[in-house]
């Protein structure tokens, strides 16, 4: 029972990680598609954009929705405390949500488009903008007492901090949704992304090195964390990785490459998954409760692998064959 106890949260945080980092990746440039519909420069072209979606953008939320189960069954505690704490953030990005679908759905069957366009695209960004509060919030530390109850503020989630992460999580999504449309489009709009794609590349590298300088000076886990032992050589490689990866998806924009640039794009989401959540381990709620304080009983940590390891590859093989299915390039706009 004790190696249970041991071995169980570190599987239910992997889990966890996965379902996070597969609704980003996912998810991210359906955001980032939503929030670029914002500039399209005719409806022919906003309606391309979101035909790219159409068959795929409900899929990518459900991992969000896994995601929010399993923390509820797999580390209660640590649902209760991030959900009293982030209430305002995550009201923003579900009414982000709501906008996005009713847009999707009304506006194709809809003769003056202007107000679907602007609740699709404003939509994406609240939605955007939550998540990057959240983020935010969680990696600055949530005040809890003793038991791991919230003990904080309704505002403690705003300031300067989320704000920086919130703004550079919505540029990473330009950058993947951009890269998507590359992929996805021919033409005038496929050139007009390469450009929007090298603009948010840069924008998003700015945002990442201010976010990697701030967390050492102004969070004293992050910091231990970072200049401890052994494990500085292993965060000093994760920036150089990251340069070289910017390198090589400038470069594979500069060739008008088509797929690489998002295979690049998703690299980077990769590795900076990898180094938050080396900075984030082993707490769930980052130095104040760890996986272990926070982590159901073992018998229900069983039942839920017993469950969940039976839907992943489900789920996964759907995503992918969907994927497959709609590979082509987008022509037309219409979707419904």
């Amino acid at each position: 029972m004790e190696t249970l106890s041991y071995f169980l949260p570190l599987v239910w945080f992997g889990i966890l990680a996965l379902f996070l980092f597969l609704y980003v990746m996912l998810d991210g440039f359906d955001l980032g598609v939503g929030i670029l519909s914002l500039t399209a420069s005719s409806e022919d072209r906003r309606g391309i954009l979101m035909t790219s979606l159409s068959n795929i953008w409900d899929a990518n939320e459900t991992w969000l929705i896994l995601m929010g189960g399993g923390l509820f069954g797999g580390f209660p505690v640590a649902y209760a405390t991030i959900l009293s704490a982030l209430y305002i953030p995550i009201f923003i990005m579900l009414f982000g949500f709501i906008f996005r679908g009713v847009a999707f759905e009304f506006r194709e069957q809809s003769n003056r488009k202007v107000v679907w366009n602007l609740a699709f695209g404003g939509g994406s960004f609240m939605a955007a903008l939550g998540q990057g509060f959240a983020l935010g919030a969680v990696l600055k530390g949530i005040e809890v007492d003793s038991k791991g109850h919230f003990i904080g503020t309704t505002w403690d989630w705003l300031s300067w901090q989320s704000v920086l992460v919130a703004l550079t999580l919505i540029q990473g999504y330009v950058l993947i949704g951009s890269t998507y449309l590359v992929w996805k489009t021919t033409g005038e709009l496929q050139e007009t992304h390469y450009k929007t794609a090298k603009l948010a590349s840069i924008t998003t590298l700015v945002g990442a090195i201010l976010i990697t300088i701030v967390t050492p000076i102004f969070y004293e886990q992050a910091r231990t964390r970072l200049f401890d032992g052994p494990q500085v050589y292993v965060f000093a490689l994760i920036p150089l990785l990251g340069a070289l990866l910017i390198w090589l998806l400038l470069r594979s924009l500069d060739r008008k490459q088509e797929r690489m640039p998002f295979v690049w794009t998703i690299l980077l989401f990769v590795l900076t998954f990898l180094g938050l959540a080396l900075v984030v381990f082993p707490y769930i709620i980052p130095s104040k409760i760890t996986i272990y304080e926070a982590a159901a009983d073992p018998s229900s940590l069983v039942i839920m692998i017993v469950m969940i390891g039976a839907l992943i590859p489900v789920m996964l093989f759907y995503n992918l064959y969907q994927y497959v299915v709609f590979r082509g390039k987008v022509t037309g706009g219409h979707y419904e």
